[in-house]
């Protein structure tokens, strides 16, 4: 599946990615803000992640900036679906170079509509407590801050447990829609 926002394309992730997904994610401000990336990152983790097989209640894409030199790959972003709920898990990172634009915004804006067309009653997302910037992403595609702090563990930060942030949002067909910044 692919699908096109303003500026940006979301495709599937092709086993040749891994050098950008390396590039991208090999970077500890990065790998700290993700629950499952392990620190140091390493070409190997690029590689498995870009050539397992995807689950049937999974999206998971490139997140691409076309242009007149290409479409590199500036992040990626998925959801799955959450065991034993009617939810889907979001999950993304933007490549540090390209953090503060709106793309992550925009990502998962797009997601969130693409899900919303396909059925998906609702997604849950979360941040770390050190990530504020996250949060302001979240909101700002009609996340609603859950009341309560939950806990992860970060495998970047050495299987530690981690202050989470959680949000939910509904993507039911009577709830308003989901602006795409």
């Amino acid at each position: 599946m692919f699908i096109r926002s303003e500026r940006l394309m979301l495709r599937p992730i092709f086993p040749e990615d891994w050098r950008e997904v390396f590039a991208g994610v090999a970077d500890e401000s990065i790998v700290r803000m993700l629950a499952t990336a392990p620190w140091p990152y390493r070409a190997e983790d690029a590689r498995t992640f870009c050539n397992q097989p995807r689950k049937a209640d999974e999206m998971l894409f490139a997140i691409t900036l076309p242009g007149k030199d290409g479409a590199p790959l500036i992040g990626t972003i998925g959801m799955r679906g959450a065991a034993h709920e009617d939810a889907y898990e979001m999950g993304y990172w933007i490549a540090r170079s390209r953090q503060r634009q709106g793309y992550g915004s925009e990502a998962v804006g797009a997601v969130l509509a693409t899900a919303r067309a396909l059925g998906v009653r609702e997604a849950r997302a979360g941040h770390f407590v050190d990530n504020p910037a996250s949060g302001k992403v979240l909101r700002r595609c009609g996340f609603q801050r859950e009341p309560r702090l939950g806990e992860a563990v970060s495998a970047g930060r050495g299987g530690q447990r981690v202050p989470m942030q959680r949000y939910r949002v509904s993507l039911a067909k009577s709830a308003n829609a989901v602006a795409v910044p």
